[in-house]
């Protein structure tokens, strides 16, 4: 067993064999290190597919040195003399030190001369509420993948890997294949929670597509729209180059960096990226079929109003004619003095009126 340093501890410290008191003090100790360093979340040595123990980042150089033996390092927002000594302990590029420091990068897969650089975008729903926008955020995961390490690190709103750790640690036989099984592992783990956040936008767009047929017209409707087009926008950027870096890695042709029988685990990737852009395509159609109806929707809403206020003029019309007229100051008009002229002109305006209304009434004017 390799001694594990007061300052290095794991996700899952301890196995089924031991006893209870032992993961409580192992699970004591990460969570009082995590507020302390927060950063080293995990550095672990495994060899034939099995974790033989935690290792601190001064004795790692004699840890990969074994055969058949590789290490698995994770971090979460590293500050830069961390990033540092961990470049010199495996040698990695600057360049992609550089893209691990500042973040902000675009999926990607790039290779340097012991190791390959891969980065990808995570993405989660904050808070998620029944009935509510969703409000997705994002964060960045970059891997360091050599013949005999794999660096993980998170950035930003970066589910924690400690499932990810624990799925790996079951299939021994599959973790014998090195640091490219546990990459597929991460990545099959963040493209998967792609796909809880299309279920929930296809959802909203239930409730946008209810409210559009539905309901009246309503403005924070036609915001909800664009929120939503803009979500599907973003999470389409950050899905998209998973497509072309999973193709990438299956046909990588480096047997040190990704072994022959792990390149079939990333078309599983791939397909499920497919699956999920699909999803967002149509989701997307969708979303802006439901938009053109809104507006439709709305302009026939404003006709209809044109019409009952043209309808309702004419009617109004006939009286403010017909009082016009009489309203004039001549001498000699016809009726003027006639006994029943008021309610004659009075009868013929209500008449006219009525026939009006009942008119504009079967034309659906009113």
């Amino acid at each position: 067993m390799l001694q594990d340093p007061p300052y290095v501890f794991a996700d899952q410290p301890c196995v089924l064999q031991d006893p209870p008191y032992v993961c409580r003090r192992y699970n004591a100790r990460m969570t009082e290190l995590a507020a302390a360093t927060g950063s080293v979340i995990a550095s672990a040595a495994y060899a034939d597919g099995r974790r033989i123990g935690d290792v601190a980042l001064d004795d790692i150089s004699d840890v990969i040195g074994r055969p058949d033996t590789f290490v698995w390092i994770g971090l979460y927002e590293p500050n830069e003399p961390l990033l540092r000594k961990i470049q010199e302990e495996f040698r990695l590029h600057d360049l992609a030190i550089e893209d691990a420091l500042s973040a902000h990068q675009r999926p990607k897969v790039e290779r340097y001369d012991n190791s390959i650089f891969v980065v990808l975008r995570t993405a989660q729903i904050e808070d998620p509420k029944p009935g509510k926008p969703c409000d997705v955020r994002y964060g960045e995961v970059h891997m360091f993948v050599g013949r005999n390490f794999i660096i993980t690190v998170r950035h930003g709103y970066a589910t924690s890997f400690t499932s990810v750790r624990t799925r790996a640690e079951a299939t021994p036989e599959l973790l014998k294949q090195g640091p490219a099984f546990v990459l597929y592992v991460v990545m099959d783990f963040i493209v998967d929670q792609y796909f809880p956040i299309v279920d929930a936008l296809e959802e909203e767009l239930e409730a946008l597509e209810h409210r559009v047929f539905t309901q009246p017209f309503s403005r924070r409707t036609t915001t909800q729209i664009y929120k939503l087009k803009r979500d599907l926008i973003s999470l389409r950027r950050v899905v998209s180059p998973v497509i072309e870096l999973s193709a990438r890695l299956i046909r990588f042709e480096d047997e040190d960096m990704i072994p022959a029988q792990t390149r079939p685990y990333f078309r599983d990737v791939y397909d499920h990226t497919l699956r999920i852009s699909d999803m967002i395509d149509s989701v997307r159609d969708l979303l802006g079929t439901a938009l053109e109806a809104h507006l439709s929707l709305v302009s026939v809403s404003q006709n209809e109003d044109t019409r009952r206020l043209a309808a309702w003029a004419a009617i109004f019309a006939v009286p403010t004619a017909i009082a016009g007229i009489y309203g004039m100051n001549f001498n000699y008009m016809p009726e003027l003095r006639w006994r029943f002229g008021y309610p004659l002109v009075l009868a013929g305006i209500i008449g006219i009126c009525w026939l009006l209304y009942v008119r504009f009434k079967q034309a659906k004017w009113l």
